[in-house]
């Protein structure tokens, strides 16, 4: 064999090893699922959109990323109870909140006299159970966004509120971009069609987006 063949043959097959590293490296990269939860007792209305709107965003940010609308509307969640085990819908929702690959979460609640919806309330207190016997969210991104009956609704507090509780399980709190710094605030002015409300829309797609990166930085690759 002459020295171009050798050559020829040497690059070819350095390439084709390197071809199937890289095919096997992309097969083994970690799914990073995000979990969209309405926290609107009025199922597939405005919450439910502006949710999926951010998942929707996140999805977009790499290939890696999976997502997944958990709509809590017509669900019945009771609050926390210190007296024993509460049998309602929200046995249906756990698995979900505990499935390994979740990487990032955006909580949605519409905002009633200023405040989160008290299906949110419930919700993130039965929460408590990802708690023990360990932080099962510690260090897992998290971002919130709020519907209002007006422009300034109080969606902001009620942002604030669900990151106070988020903060309780060691999560990564994140915002939006320049615009949705502290999450999305959407203004339901058009009849519950949501998609209307475009600044809001546009703060929904970049809390998507934050999640998403923030959830891509915080979960380590497979090896």
């Amino acid at each position: 064999m002459n020295r171009r063949k050798f050559i020829n043959k040497t690059l070819a097959a350095g390439a084709a090893v390197s071809i199937s590293s890289t095919t096997a490296f992309a097969g083994d990269r970690k799914t990073i699922k995000i979990l969209g939860i309405s926290c609107s007792p009025r199922k597939g209305k405005t919450t439910a959109t502006a949710v999926q709107a951010a998942l929707d965003a996140a999805k977009k940010v790499d290939s890696r990323i999976e997502v997944e609308l958990i709509d809590l509307g017509g669900l019945e969640i009771s609050g926390f109870s210190g007296s024993g085990k509460i049998t309602d819908d929200f046995d249906s929702v756990l698995p979900k909140l505990r499935d390994p690959n979740v990487g990032g979460w955006i909580i949605g609640s519409p905002s009633y006299f200023r405040s989160m919806s008290a299906l949110c309330k419930a919700f993130l207190e039965r929460c408590a159970v990802l708690r023990k016997p360990s932080l099962l969210l510690a260090d897992t991104a998290a971002g919130a966004l709020a519907v209002g009956a007006y422009r300034n609704g109080g969606q902001e507090l009620v942002i604030d509120q669900i990151q106070n509780i988020l903060l309780c399980h060691e999560m990564m709190i994140v915002g939006g971009k320049p615009g949705a710094h502290q999450g999305a605030t959407l203004w339901n002015a058009y009849k519950d069609d949501i998609t209307k409300d475009e600044f809001g829309m546009d703060t929904a797609g970049k809390l998507g987006i934050r999640v998403a990166e923030a959830a891509l930085r915080l979960t380590p690759e497979k090896t």
